[in-house]
This record gives C-alpha cells, structure tokens and sequence, in this order.
C-alpha cells in the first residue's frame, strides 16, 4: 500500500481522515473498544506505514534496511535506552501491520529468509512489551502503559485491522466515489 501524496498536503489530510474513521468505526463500534490512546495509535499506524520509507525505517550497521523481523532484532541488541525502545516498539508496528492487513502475505515474507522461523504474532507481543519496560522521555508518541496494552491486544489490534481493511476493501453502494 503507497501512496503518492504529501502526508502534509490535502491529500495527506483527506488519507488521515479516512483512516481515522475507519479506525474509529472497527474498533468502536464493531469491536466495542473504548480506548481511544489505543485507537489513534493504530489510525496513526496506518498513515505511517503508507510510505514504505517508514515501514522500513530501521537501519542495520552497515546502513542497509532492515526488512525482516530477525534483522530488525538483531539490530535492537545493538541499540541502548531510547534507540532500543524505538526498535522494539517498530517491530511490534511492523508486526501488527502485516499481521492485521496483510496476513496472506506472510507466507510470502517469511519463505527463503530468515523470518520464516519467526512467529510475528508472539514476536509483535514481545517487542511491544520490552518497548514498554524501556524508559521514555514524556514527549514519546507512545507511553509505556500503551506499549504494554498493545502487548496484551495484539490479536485484538490484528483483527480490527484487518476489518478496516475489509472496510476498505467493500465496494461502494450507489453514487460513492471510490477511494482506491
């Protein structure tokens, strides 16, 4: 999923919206979740990762991208305090993110690498709960307490994720312009 928009201009405004509503709509009404921390953190997820620049945000040493979960956490036993946090807290988003919208691609992540010995579920819930036992400065975008939720709901976060791609996905009724 890339698009071609400034993040900053109207059409950034107009994904960020969309995002959000949808968000809103699959975790609140249709999974009846009323933390909005939690909310917000997986509609700004998905704007995020809009950009594969941002999917693929972690650098090994040698300043290739990290584009496995494996390499991802090697590169996190390199790292100290917030840099480390930082890592670990991208894994679990990674994670979420292939694991909630995209979960037939896995097969295809994982086959002739390293990752397919790699549970990304169990590996997401992992990497968000060190993430949250990491001290944060106060201005982090995410607090540790939302670090460990996300830890406790990954299956919960991967399934509203995948109903908003769903959500997506459904061909519009009628008059409605299509969005994608």
């Amino acid at each position: 999923m890339q698009f071609e928009s400034d993040a900053s201009g109207s059409s950034g405004k107009l994904l960020e919206r969309f995002f959000t509503g949808l968000s809103e709509y699959a975790f609140y009404s249709q999974l009846g979740v009323t933390d909005t921390e939690l909310v917000s953190y997986v509609s700004n997820l998905l704007i995020r990762f809009t950009k594969t620049d941002a999917l693929h945000r972690i650098r090994q040493l040698n300043g290739r991208r990290a584009t496995e979960v494996v390499t991802m956490m090697a590169e996190a036993q390199h790292r100290v305090g917030i840099a480390k946090r930082e890592v670990h807290r991208h894994i679990g988003d990674f994670t979420l993110f292939w694991t909630g919208l995209y979960p037939e691609s896995l097969r295809g992540l994982q086959t002739d690498k390293s990752d397919h010995f790699v549970s990304y579920c169990f590996e997401g819930k992992k990497a968000y709960e060190i993430a949250s036992e990491i001290e944060a400065d106060d201005d982090q975008t995410a607090s540790s307490e939302l670090l460990h939720r996300l830890s406790e709901q990954f299956e919960m976060c991967a399934y509203g994720l995948r109903e908003i791609r769903r959500q997506w996905e459904e061909k519009p009724s009628g008059d409605e312009p299509i969005l994608f």
